[in-house]
C-alpha cells in the first residue's frame, strides 16, 4: 500500500453507532485479529487476548451494563461541567446505545502477567510499566479498527465499558481471571448510516518544530472554542437518524 492509500483507510475508519443485522463472515474476524496481533508491542511482550462475543445474551448483557451507566450518571455529570460550556443535550443521557445490534463485539485485553518479559528498568518503574502495557494494547486496539473499515467493515469504540463503575461488573460477566486486564471493547458490523464529514483541527495549529515556547501553542480561549465547536458536532453526530 502506498502512502495515499494509507491515508484515504485512515480518513475512511469512522465511529459509528448504528448497524445492519446482517453477519459477519467469521474470516473477517480472524482477518482484523491477525492484523491486530502483529501492532508493536513493549519488548515485543504481545500481551494482548482478544475475545470474540457474538451471543445475542451476553451481547445485551453488557450493552444494558453501559447503557445503565450512561443513563445514571450521564446527565448528573454533565450537570458539573464548567460554566463556560454547555451541557450535552442528548436524547437519554449520551444518545442511543444502537451499537447494541452490530452482530460481533471484540474484547480486547491483556495479560499482566506478560510484564515480566519487560527489561527492569521499566519493570521497577510502576508508573512507565503501565504505561508500556496500556500502550501496547492501544496499538493493537487501532490496528483491529484500521483492519475492518479495509473489510468494509464498520465498528464503534465501546468505551463506557472501561468506566470505574462499570468495569468490575464487566469483568464479573465475562469470568475474567485476575491476570487479565480488560482494556476496550469495539462494536463490529456493516453500518447502517453514514457517518458526517469529520470535523478536524487545522493542520498548522498542532505542527511544531524544534524547541517551544507557550505562544508556540493554542490560548486557553482557543482551546475552549474548539471544544464548543466539536461537542457541537458530537451531538448532531450521536442524535443523527439513519439514512
Amino acid at each position: 500500500m502506498d502512502y495515499d492509500g494509507l491515508l484515504e483507510l485512515v480518513k475512511a475508519r469512522r465511529t459509528i453507532r448504528k448497524f445492519k443485522h446482517d453477519p459477519v463472515p467469521d474470516e473477517y474476524i480472524d482477518r482484523i485479529i491477525e492484523v491486530a496481533r502483529w501492532a508493536p508491542s513493549g519488548f515485543n511482550t504481545q500481551p494482548w487476548e482478544f475475545i470474540v462475543i457474538k451471543d445475542k445474551e451476553l451481547k445485551k448483557e453488557l450493552a444494558s451494563l453501559s447503557a445503565e451507566y450512561r443513563e445514571r450518571y450521564g446527565r448528573r455529570l454533565e450537570a458539573t461541567r464548567e460554566p463556560f460550556l454547555k451541557p450535552l443535550k442528548l436524547p437519554g443521557s449520551y444518545g442511543p446505545q444502537d451499537w447494541n445490534n452490530a452482530p460481533v463485539f471484540i474484547m480486547l485485553c491483556g495479560d499482566t502477567r506478560a510484564k515480566i518479559g519487560l527489561p527492569m528498568t521499566v519493570r521497577n518503574d510502576r508508573i512507565e510499566c503501565q504505561s508500556v502495557f496500556t500502550s501496547s494494547l492501544a496499538c493493537a486496539f487501532l490496528y483491529m479498527h484500521l483492519a475492518a473499515t479495509s473489510l468494509g467493515l464498520a465498528t464503534n469504540w465501546v468505551s463506557a465499558l472501561q468506566a470505574t463503575l462499570v468495569h468490575r461488573m464487566v469483568r464479573q460477566v465475562m469470568g475474567l481471571p485476575d491476570e487479565l486486564e480488560y482494556f476496550d471493547m469495539m462494536a463490529v458490523g456493516y453500518a447502517a448510516a453514514k457517518p458526517r464529514k469529520k470535523l478536524m483541527r487545522d493542520k498548522k495549529t498542532m505542527v511544531h518544530y524544534g524547541r517551544c515556547t507557550r505562544e508556540d501553542f493554542r490560548t486557553d480561549q482557543e482551546v475552549i472554542d474548539y471544544a464548543r465547536k466539536t461537542m457541537t458536532w458530537m451531538c448532531a453526530t450521536i442524535t443523527r437518524k439513519p439514512d
